[in-house]
């Protein structure tokens, strides 16, 4: 039976046990909205379980975990209005040291898993006319970056599946919006650099990953990346809006950076990166 308290807006977080997640669930509480909060570690998200935020235990890349989370939400509230596709990881390596099975992977979290569930809420959505998906892309869905292949692989294709997604919901009320954050000061930046190099700290890429690891701790150590706050502003935005933009842009090195490669070309793009990590 859906529950009484669905005069209230319904929202879906993954990726909500950490970082950016578990900040826009708790901006999203302040709105008054009911918000489920998802996640692997259920445990971590104790704090946002007292503020008010249903958990769930959700591995974006398990259909039984995505099945009875969309169960229990269509169940206690009949489906969600907002939801925030926010569940991803950033891995890095030359893309001839990452084995195919860690690029299916990063798929498969980055990807897969948020088109998935996705597919999962949308009957709902469709039946109401009315809905908010929101899809954490980066800058990274428009730029490059050396050893970044399978990242932005994913990203780029986030953008392009956010694009064809809006004109398919378009005519059922549904709004679908790309947030591209530049560099964010969450737990991004160390998840990366160890893992990259693993794969291509002592091979034949190595000098570049050494310089790509330097230049990543410089990007998001010593408040050289922009607070999560200036996400949680654009989510609030994107949701509060009768109409919201398509794509919302923010962060450190975001708009720069998609300015030159957009206006400058690749060459010129390529030199500036390049130069940063010799």
């Amino acid at each position: 039976m859906v529950s009484s308290t669905t005069s209230k807006k319904v929202a879906l977080v993954t990726g909500a046990s950490s970082g950016m997640g578990m900040d826009f669930a708790k901006a999203l509480l302040s709105e008054g909205m009911v918000v489920y909060a998802a996640a692997r570690r259920v445990d971590q998200m104790a704090d946002l379980a007292r503020l008010g935020a249903i958990t769930l235990k959700m591995d974006v890349t398990s259909e039984s975990d995505l099945q009875a989370a969309v169960q229990c939400i269509t169940q206690d509230h009949g489906g969600v209005d907002v939801l925030i596709n926010n569940a991803g990881f950033g891995m890095y390596g030359a893309m001839e040291d990452t084995t195919i099975e860690d690029a299916r992977y990063q798929f498969e979290v980055n990807l897969f898993g948020m088109a998935r569930l996705t597919q999962l809420l949308l009957p709902a959505m469709r039946n109401k006319g009315t809905g908010k998906i929101v899809n954490i892309s980066s800058m990274g869905g428009k730029i490059y970056t050396p050893l970044g292949s399978w990242y932005h692989a994913t990203k780029h294709a986030v953008e392009g599946w956010s694009d064809c997604l809006r004109l398919e919901l378009a005519p059922f009320g549904i709004d679908v919006v790309i947030i591209e954050p530049g560099a964010i000061a969450t737990e991004f930046g160390d998840v990366l650099v160890a893992p990259m190099l693993k794969r291509s700290g002592n091979g034949p890429y190595s000098k570049m990953a050494n310089a790509v690891a330097s230049a990543t701790r410089a990007s998001y150590e010593l408040g050289g990346a922009s607070s999560p706050q200036v996400i949680v502003n654009l989510i609030l935005q994107a949701i509060r809006a009768k109409k919201p933009k398509t794509r919302y842009v923010a962060g450190k090195y975001a708009m720069p950076l998609m300015f030159i490669r957009k206006w400058f070309g690749d060459r010129i793009f390529d030199k500036i990166v390049l130069s940063i990590v010799k």
